[in-house]
């Protein structure tokens, strides 16, 4: 650092003159589809204690979770709502079949594991899509799981009732 930079156009001049240029910095990178022979993508989704395997291919809109249908799987609406969140965010609703297998965990678990894997392979399948994904933090694991017991206590934090005598 022999030079010393004072003004923006200093800093202009000694940036390019590192990077070789600033067209080089601005260039995107261009991602392909990555799909199957079948025209598939696949992608794992996992939320707390579960694990989804998810296939997206275009289709008519129908979601099979373990070989069940969607609605009778997750009767609860709000779990429903959960897995067509990412279609909606993408503006997909009704375009592509979801086929997945989830393991572990609870209910509420293996929603939000299915919805991951379904945002990924979204991006897979079609890469426009990722910065609407990605936007709605559809594409981040939700890395929140249940603390452990510790040794001494009822729960994770909680305390057995203090006798004084």
């Amino acid at each position: 650092m022999a030079d010393e930079i004072n003004t923006l156009e200093d800093l202009q001049a000694a940036v390019t003159d590192d990077i070789g240029g600033v067209q080089g910095t601005e260039e995107l990178v261009a991602r392909d589809p990555v799909r199957d022979e079948f025209g598939r993508s696949y992608a794992t989704g996992k939320r707390k204690d579960a694990v989804a395997r998810v296939w997206i291919k275009p289709g008519s809109g129908k979601v099979t979770v373990n070989g069940k249908d969607m609605n009778t799987y997750f009767a609860r609406p709000v779990l429903q709502m959960i897995l067509a969140q990412p279609f909606t965010v993408a503006g997909v609703e009704g375009q592509f079949d979801v086929v997945a297998t989830v393991k572990g965990g609870g209910l509420s678990g293996q929603a939000g594991a299915v919805k991951h894997g379904v945002s990924k392979a979204l991006q897979l399948y079609d890469p426009s899509l990722r910065g609407a994904l990605k936007a709605a933090g559809f594409l981040t694991r939700d890395s929140r799981v249940v603390e452990r017991k510790k040794y001494g206590k009822a729960k994770a934090r909680k305390s057995f009732q203090f006798s004084k005598r």
